[in-house]
């Protein structure tokens, strides 16, 4: 017997792409690229870098290293896919003019490292949520499903 998709408030499915689903993309995107890198010392660069400093280099820096690394493994490999190379290549630059755009007229400082940086990494986890999205997306601007060939 065919299973019915699980239904969400005011009997729509659950799975149906919304404002919110992008923004669960964002945090979830933010969370693993500022869990990776960032300028504080709350990060697992930081995290490795002290503990290789002081000679306590172990096991847990490894398997949080590896956890960390599949994460970007799906992330990056979704995001290749759904945009291509091109699409990548245009969501940078539009980030990028974005940026500058803002920081033209005032809206944005990147005077500093690590102001940039933080600009940069919000750019990187915005440009992974888009390409997590973007099958749904264009399916409601095309009404055209995105269906992947199988490695066969």
């Amino acid at each position: 017997m065919a299973r019915r998709p699980e239904r969400g408030r005011g009997g729509r499915a659950s799975r149906e792409f919304n404002f919110l689903s992008l923004l669960w993309r964002f945090v979830s995107s933010t969370v693993l690229v500022i869990a990776t890198y960032n300028p504080t010392q709350y990060s697992f660069w930081a995290w490795v870098v002290a503990a290789r400093a002081t000679g306590v280099l172990g096991p847990a820096h490894f398997v949080v290293g590896i956890v960390l690394l599949i994460g970007w493994v799906i992330l990056l490999a979704a995001t290749q896919r759904s945009l291509g190379f091109l699409g990548l290549l245009l969501g940078g630059s539009l980030l990028g003019g974005v940026v500058w755009l803002l920081v033209d007229i005032g809206w944005l400082n990147v005077s500093t490292l690590s102001s940039a940086t933080w600009v940069g990494l919000v750019c990187v986890s915005a440009l992974l949520a888009v390409g997590l999205s973007w099958s749904h997306v264009w399916r409601r601007l095309t009404g055209q499903f995105e269906v992947d060939d199988g490695d066969d």
